[in-house]
């Protein structure tokens, strides 16, 4: 039996980061600076966690230059929307913390490329001005960022998932969680807490290949970071237009779209037609939803699949920079990918597909980076590498300089025991025993079937009542091992977060903000141009506009 008395292991630190991907990183390097005691927990291992593990190619940096649209304030116009969720101090603080964090990744020998003239090689991107700073060899950053956060004496907890906030007199103190591979139990205390653990929510559907682990972003990100936040009562916002897609090579998970759009490359139908132009003035190289709603319309009206890349417009010297240089700095599988299936950007066109939907949100964040609960810190305000990093220092330095004594835990046993009791509930032997495979896929139908890129309120309803219905047959969940009980947990916070996201985009009644259409309500609405917010309340869900 794993996760007795004897196998719990306590630990107390001033700031606990739950995450170690770009953004814990980032924490974690503002909070070892301004000299705090820091512990980073995560279920993966520094060196290789979040999104950043798989590598990446491009870092968005304002650097205030003499080139176009490159000062603070254009990064706020671009940015600063209503319904964003966003303040301008935040927007402002990210663009102040770019050039530093750009000069940290390159002293750890980051491969950022300059121009000949030294200047960096920045290219635009997502409807976005030239702020996208090229990376070579993208798939060793997180290996060198973990080296530094490692040598500045941050504590690092590997291998160790978090279940659960811990709370007292409506602050958060800490948290408890497992050992993914022994079982050992952690209960940790803490005088601030910051959750780093990623603005995504994958394997609630798949692309074409059905395997929900070949995915754009991380798929072990399942949800956690909303999950845990919502159950200990903090307000979660964006959860109805914060659901993202991108088009990714037939079969590959990764996309690698920012560098192709930018490069010039022309998106065709099956009919060969060039069709960007019908559904967004800026062709292929417009934000994202447009490139994802104008492929989706084709693919309904009979115009594909298949769906193609045409690059061989495009200057060799800038194909062989994309093909080989930006894209296995984004996984580093994909020449062994090209080679297998024959594609080379300079002969011939490249098949390319609608990725999975990857449903989001954000923790509801004030100007010093503090979620709605005392105590409890959100370093994931921002997406992309730059984003996620530089929202991660921001909050570490607002943490660090708000750290107070650690608290104890006095009255919290009978919670912490109950805990470790859920952890390992799925191992006990049962004879009507649900598999993790099998309960995580009828969540991925459900999500799949009803909430698509076009969906509807009936639709969603019932989907809210499929869910409610698999949530019913929780307590039947099985793992025959520690692999499948991470499984189990992930499932878990998968289903809440599905719920989650269903609940909120019920609640918004229009089209033309995200990636997905309303059938019922096809036109953008203009007075709901605002932020949704959805907390816990006393039965359940309560969905508000903030």
């Amino acid at each position: 039996m794993i996760m007795t008395a004897s196998q719990t292991i306590r630990l107390e630190t001033e700031l606990l980061i739950l995450g170690t991907g770009a953004a814990g990183c980032g924490a974690a390097l503002a909070a070892r600076q301004a000299g705090i005691r820091t512990l980073m927990v995560d279920k993966g291992k520094l060196e290789s966690s979040g999104c950043l593990g798989g590598g990446n190619d491009h870092f968005i940096a304002v650097l205030n230059t003499d080139e176009p649209q490159d000062t603070i304030d254009d990064l706020v116009k671009a940015y600063l929307k209503p319904s964003s969720g966003y303040s301008e101090k935040q927007i402002r603080d990210w663009g102040e913390v770019m050039p530093a964090m750009v000069g940290f990744l390159e002293g750890e020998g980051v491969k950022l490329l300059h121009n000949p003239d030294g200047s960096y090689l920045r290219t635009a991107g997502r409807g976005e001005p030239a702020w996208y700073i090229n990376i070579a060899d993208g798939q060793m950053i997180k290996r060198l960022i973990a080296r530094k956060i490692r040598s500045m004496g941050a504590d690092v907890l590997d291998h160790v998932m978090i279940t659960k906030l811990l709370k007292k007199d409506g602050r958060v103190v800490g948290a408890a969680g497992y050992n993914v591979l022994d079982g050992t139990f952690y209960v940790i205390r803490a005088a601030g807490v910051i959750l780093a653990l990623g603005n995504s929510c994958n394997r609630a559907t798949a692309n074409s290949t059905g395997n929900p682990y070949n995915t754009w972003h991380s798929p072990f990100n399942t949800g956690s970071q909303f999950v845990l936040a919502y159950e200990a009562g903090a307000d979660i916002i964006n959860m109805d237009i914060k659901q993202q897609a991108t088009l990714v090579p037939k079969g590959f998970g990764c996309a690698g779209m920012n560098g192709i759009n930018s490069a010039g490359a022309h998106e065709l139908n099956a009919l060969g037609e060039r069709f960007m132009g019908r559904y967004h003035p800026m062709m292929e190289n417009c934000p994202r939803q447009f490139q994802v709603g104008g492929t989706y319309q084709q693919q309904v009206e009979g115009n594909g699949p298949p769906f193609y890349m045409e690059m061989r417009h495009i200057d060799a010297e800038s194909l062989r920079h994309l093909q080989y240089t930006l894209m296995p700095g984004d996984k580093a599988t994909f020449l062994d990918y090209c080679e297998q299936r024959g594609v080379d950007f300079a002969t011939a066109p490249m098949e390319v597909e609608l990725s999975e939907i990857e449903f989001s949100g954000m923790l509801a964040t004030d100007d010093g980076f503090r979620s709605t609960v005392p105590g409890l810190y959100n370093g994931c305000v921002f997406y992309t590498f730059s984003g996620s990093m530089c929202s991660g220092y921001l909050a570490g330095r607002s943490a660090a300089s708000e750290a107070g004594a650690v608290p104890d835990l006095d009255g919290l046993e009978a919670e912490i025991e109950a805990e470790r009791a859920r952890i390992a509930a799925p191992l006990a032997p049962r004879g009507d025993a649900l598999p993790q495979a099998m309960f995580e896929a009828s969540i991925r139908q459900v999500m799949s079937y009803y909430m698509g890129f076009v969906r509807n309120g009936k639709g969603m309803e019932v989907a809210l009542e499929r869910l409610a219905f698999i949530a019913s047959q929780a307590d039947k969940l099985s793992a025959s091992n520690m692999h499948e009980l991470m499984l189990a947990h992930e499932s878990l916070h998968l289903l809440q977060s599905s719920t989650l996201s269903t609940l909120c985009s019920l609640e918004r009644r229009e089209s033309g903000r995200s990636i997905y259409r309303r059938s019922d309500y096809p036109e953008k609405d203009p007075a709901l141009d605002r932020v949704l917010a959805v907390r816990r309340g006393a039965d359940g869900p309560e969905v508000f506009w903030s």
